[in-house]
């Protein structure tokens, strides 16, 4: 078997590849591969606050609040004090924001599929479960992104 960490190291390059020239190239606007994991995930969940954006892309909320100054004053994150509890801010996609994590999504969804399309459709299927069930084994691993004492 291939040097598992070699394999992750180049998949990881091709697939930052394809997330760079989305950025880059899909909507019009500056926004780079972090801001735009940002604008992912404040779609993705439902009235997110900062602490849980931070936590689920594993970053410290102090780059992570420098990020959501650049998108909000770019006009693509508005903030929101949380209604029962004024010291948690509430993040939100105003309706340009969403159009460009619309665009961006649009663009990397095209990308992988078309390279899920070289595929066999046993292949693609392969692939998408292996994916999830690897996905899944580093949510139950303890030891998963820790570095060792």
């Amino acid at each position: 078997m291939e040097n598992v960490r070699n394999m992750f190291q180049i998949m990881s390059r091709n697939f930052g590849l394809l997330s760079e020239q989305c950025c880059d190239s899909c909507c019009g606007q500056e926004v780079s591969l972090v801001q735009s994991h940002i604008l992912y995930e404040i779609n993705r969940q439902h009235n997110p606050s900062m602490q849980d954006i931070a936590v689920a892309l594993g970053m410290d909320i102090t780059t992570f609040s420098r990020q959501v100054k650049t998108l909000t004053d770019k006009g693509f994150i508005k903030k929101s004090p949380h209604p029962s509890d004024q010291r948690i801010t509430i993040l939100s996609l105003t309706p340009e924001g969403l159009t460009v994590e619309n665009a961006i999504n649009l663009t990397v969804n095209t990308q992988l599929n078309g390279v899920l399309s070289t595929m066999s459709e046993f292949e693609r299927e392969t692939v998408l479960r292996s994916i999830q069930l690897f996905n899944d084994a580093m949510k139950r691993s303890a030891t998963c992104c820790v570095p060792p004492k």
